[in-house]
């Protein structure tokens, strides 16, 4: 591969570790079709012969089928896919193999496969992330009106309605899915034809070799279409905040679970048990979720102090941008996966939710906002009145709905008659009205509207 440059071999530690056939032999599909775009443009501008670009094309065919069927034959020796495809190619078909990196440099070619990579990666996240928007839409729609304590602090807060709590992961999802898109738009450029760093002299069209794969158009600076690996961040980025609301998510399943919550029951085919304590299911599922999030995390981090040093253009530290890339791949996809199965079959129990949505004097809020609206008392005021009524229910014993009229007038003469219904969990997630609340009517009204997106997204 070197040819007359060098004398001798690479030392067998150097051939160890200049060899990445075992990570990057995943892009075999990329390589194939980047190949064959390339010998097609180079067959029309007559760089090659019509003979030599068609026995290309077929012998990739085959190569493809080859690996396709898992006869790929590793060679430390060959270093990478790219070598591997190369040499198996001038095996069937002799020295007209040797005329396909005509143009082409590893440098792009390497860009090139891992942009169409990283494009797939993210068509298959998007895939991903649209079931288990699916099922959160369908989960919600079935708990729009079940009360369950909205917490901060992880203090128990005002009451909120089960739908609403899960229509707010639908938000992060539809967040995530156009960090994907975005990111998919800005890497739609090809690199392809900027060869080594500077270009090439050759006659080449690289506008012809884009839309052959898909691109909208080629990159405009041959050293930074070598080098640029900011598509890879963008990804990683993506995917890294996109595990992190898994995470949260996951979180909270957790908590649910536990026998102190009891806010849902944990379905066989999402649970284990333990070695030793019969009693135990453990929601091992939901946990792997939050634990993968931390190396999708890293992956990020990992690739962004690889770049971080780097003179232009290429240096082959750039070897080590795949395995996060992969990693955090397949560890987003199964994560996405094991969640919309999760939430699908997760056992909401609305009793537990409702009653701890009732502990806490939860409706405080809305016995200053009747002082508010009903008797004219300012804000901070009636908050002051309302912590009152808190301190007395819970020296009382009671919730704060079961404080009667006498002892709300003992601690606020304006407290009125009508203050009484506002200080149920139910007519309190009633009253949230507003836009983007918590009533029953907003979050089925927020549902309807998520289909009407869903829809027109796929009619595009």
């Amino acid at each position: 591969m070197w040819g007359g440059r060098f004398g001798g071999g690479p030392a067998e530690v150097m051939r160890e570790i200049n060899a990445s056939i075992a990570v990057d032999k995943r892009l075999w599909r990329e390589d194939i079709a980047a190949s064959r775009a390339h010998a097609a443009m180079l067959g029309r501008q007559g760089i090659l012969s019509d003979a030599d670009a068609a026995a290309i094309d077929e012998g990739l065919l085959q190569i493809a089928a080859e690996i396709e069927a898992g006869r790929l034959d590793e060679d430390p020796a060959l270093e990478d896919i790219h070598m591997h495809v190369e040499h198996r190619l001038s095996e069937l078909i002799g020295d007209a193999a040797g005329r396909l990196h005509t143009a082409r440099s590893r440098n792009d070619q390497v860009a090139t496969d891992f942009k169409l990579f990283v494009r797939r990666s993210i068509d298959e996240a998007i895939r991903g992330i649209d079931p288990l928007e699916s099922v959160l839409l369908t989960r919600a729609e079935q708990h729009a009106a079940d009360v369950m304590p909205g917490f901060t602090h992880l203090q128990s807060g005002q009451p909120v309605t089960l739908g609403h709590h899960l229509l707010a992961y639908r938000e992060m999802l539809v967040r995530d899915r156009s960090r994907f898109a975005d990111a998919r738009a800005r890497l739609n450029q090809s690199p392809l034809g900027s060869a080594a760093l500077a270009g090439t002299g050759f006659p080449i069209d690289r506008d012809q070799t884009a839309a052959a794969l898909g691109f909208d158009k080629p990159t405009a600076n041959s050293i930074d279409a070598v080098s640029d690996r900011d598509f890879v961040a963008d990804y990683l980025h993506a995917a890294a905040l996109c595990s992190v609301h898994l995470s949260r998510l996951a979180e909270e399943i957790v908590m649910w679970a536990s026998q102190p919550f009891g806010f849902v029951k944990l379905p066989d085919a999402w649970s284990t048990g333990s070695s030793i304590m019969p009693n135990k299911r453990n929601p091992d599922a939901a946990e792997l979720v939050r634990g993968h999030s931390a190396r999708i995390v890293g992956d990020l981090v990992a690739l962004l102090v690889l770049l971080k040093g780097l003179p232009l253009a290429y240096a082959k530290d750039l070897q080590d941008d795949k395995p996060p890339l992969f990693d955090a791949h397949d560890l987003l996809e199964l994560s996405l996966a094991a969640m919309a199965g999760m939430i699908s079959d997760l056992e909401f129990v609305p009793e537990r939710m409702r009653a701890a949505a009732a502990a806490g004097h939860a409706t405080a809020t809305d016995l200053a906002d009747w002082l508010v609206s009903e008797a004219d008392v300012p804000f901070r005021e009636a908050h002051h009145i309302a912590g009152s009524a808190v301190a007395t229910a819970e020296a009382a014993g009671k919730a704060l709905d079961e404080l009667s009229l006498e002892e709300l007038r003992a601690i606020d003469p304006r407290i009125g008659e009508g203050a009484l219904p506002r200080l149920s969990v139910e007519a309190s997630v009633a009253s949230r009205r507003s836009a983007g609340g918590t009533a029953p009517e907003r979050v089925r009204e927020a549902i309807a509207a998520a289909r009407a997106e869903i829809a027109a997204r796929e009619g595009q």
